[in-house]
């Protein structure tokens, strides 16, 4: 078996992240090696690979689903957005400059077809399926001279497509009709078919609107997957999802006579890898809210001030907002501050950017002995070490170089009273050190909390992702998904008019 399959949506946020994971951890069951691939990502929530390349987090959650190890090879073009019109290119892992959204567009994506293309390739030489990502919608008819990561890439490599609506929604039989109807004949030619994500109700309700689609396309549905509460798997895109008032809640209640452990997290602008905060969220007793206004400190036991891909921006918005203001009073009454990367940067005493803002000179919040100068080349690393009598695992995406002037060793940042501060992402899904550094807040905030002492945060995410092949394998035509994965695209599929030039 040397197969693939595009999973294309309707929309940005359809459900394409989750349906690819999930093919891919149904077929690891069947016992088929598999791996993700998306050819371009527009995403400020990345990972750092074993061999240093930095790629989309939800490829890295793709290939867990996979049980295969992350590599560039799976998303060669990542784009981290600086502001609404320009972003930072990563190629294969590395970052090689910053552009435009109409530089990009306006060449330099269409000559990434090659490299995209050839990583695809190398992955279908060592894997026996391949599934593959799109991005937003491919009837982006704008923008389809230049695609590499939906019909670009699907023409370039023969795939066929699969097109994923989210019926939550509303108007999923329109978006499927007219997201075929907007392609043109050779595009339309490897469109098989559709899911249906996030139904709810009584399936027989839905099948005549199923067979009436069928009708007016000539195309089958694969599946009809229900709406599933709580996947708490990784967002892809931080600049689409709406965090305002969002909750991370852990599913499970402490115990009885325990109290709730409150965290709250600063929505700055160009927030990062926000999916650092979920293992906090996975403890039983952990409530996890964004916050953007100061008054929505005042309860917290602890706040988060997260990575970003604007230190100084962020920085000017923290006082703009007066939570600057709100952390340091935290700060001087001994209450919890933890700032991860970008948000460690934020709380020391100086920050030098010729880089990121190009701002210069700026002061930071002070509440850290630190003093950050900003390089040109990226730091890309998976550290390891220990923090608090425990074994902790991250990893570590920034420009920003930490001098630590004092206070406490802490990660590769520092502590001074309850204000701790590192570089490292993904720290807290170290379980022991999640449960100790949970501990000392809870001391400090004065909370009787005890972190339960079996949370294991990787066994949580593998039943999260068990749940995803579930869907697959109990909602989707998985015999029809194979013989497309393995054959490709039915033959003789109808063109539906109006077609737009490729």
């Amino acid at each position: 078996m040397r197969g693939g399959l595009l999973v294309a949506g309707t929309t940005s946020d359809a459900g394409k992240s989750v349906v690819t994971a999930g093919i891919c951890r149904w077929l690891v069951r069947q016992g088929v090696k598999v791996a993700p691939f998306k050819g371009q990502n527009m995403s400020l929530n990345s990972f750092v690979t074993r061999e240093g390349a930095e790629i989309g987090r939800a490829q890295a959650m793709q290939a867990q689903a996979a049980r295969v190890e992350p590599s560039a090879l799976m998303n060669p073009v990542l784009l981290k957005p600086g502001s609404d019109r320009s972003s930072q290119v990563v190629l294969m892992g590395k970052p090689v400059g910053e552009l435009s959204a109409r530089g990009y567009h306006g060449g330099r994506q269409e000559a990434l077809l090659g490299t995209v293309v050839d990583c695809l390739e190398r992955l279908r030489g060592t894997y026996d399926a391949v599934i593959c990502e799109g991005a937003g919608s491919p009837a982006e008819i704008n923008l389809r001279r230049t695609d590499i990561v939906n019909m670009g890439i699907a023409r370039a490599a023969k795939l066929p497509v699969v097109v994923v609506g989210d019926i939550d929604r509303g108007g999923v039989f329109a978006s499927f009709f007219g997201t075929t109807a907007l392609l043109s004949p050779e595009d339309q030619a490897l469109v098989a078919g559709y899911i249906v994500n996030k139904f709810r109700g009584d399936v027989s309700l839905l099948q005549p609107g199923i067979d009436m689609l069928r009708g007016l396309t000539g195309r089958h549905t694969y599946g009809i997957l229900p709406y599933a509460h709580g996947l708490g798997i990784d967002e892809e895109d931080g600049l689409r999802v709406s965090l305002r008032g969002a909750v991370r809640e852990s599913v499970v209640a402490p115990p009885v006579g325990e109290d709730v452990l409150r965290v709250a997290v600063c929505a700055i602008p160009l927030m990062s890898n926000f999916t650092d905060v979920d293992a906090l969220a996975a403890e039983p007793g952990v409530v996890v809210r964004f916050v953007d206004r100061p008054e929505e400190l005042a309860d917290a036991d602890l706040v988060v001030v997260p990575g970003t891909r604007g230190t100084v921006r962020a920085l000017e918005w923290l006082r703009e907002r007066g939570l600057a203001r709100e952390l340091a009073r935290r700060a001087a009454e001994g209450r919890p501050v933890l700032g991860i990367c970008g948000g460690f940067q934020v709380l020391g005493e100086h920050i030098d950017d010729e880089v990121e803002s190009r701002a210069g000179s700026v002061t930071g919040l002070g509440l850290l002995p630190v003093r950050v100068r900003f390089a040109a080349q990226k730091t890309l690393a998976r550290p390891t070490g220990e923090a608090l009598g425990e074994h902790v695992e991250g990893y570590e995406i920034h420009h920003g170089i930490a001098e630590v002037l004092g206070g406490e060793a802490f990660l590769d940042g520092c502590r001074v009273g309850a204000v701790w501060g590192t570089h490292w992402h993904g720290s807290l899904e170290s379980d022991g050190f999640r449960r100790r550094f949970l501990e000392q807040v809870a001391s400090a905030a004065g909370r009787r909390f005890v972190p339960a002492p079996d949370t294991s945060f990787g066994a949580l995410r593998e039943e999260q992702l068990d749940r995803l092949g579930d869907l697959i394998e109990e909602h989707a035509d998985t015999d029809a998904l194979l013989r497309l994965i393995e054959q490709g695209a039915p033959a003789g599929l109808p063109f539906i008019a109006p077609g737009a030039p490729a």
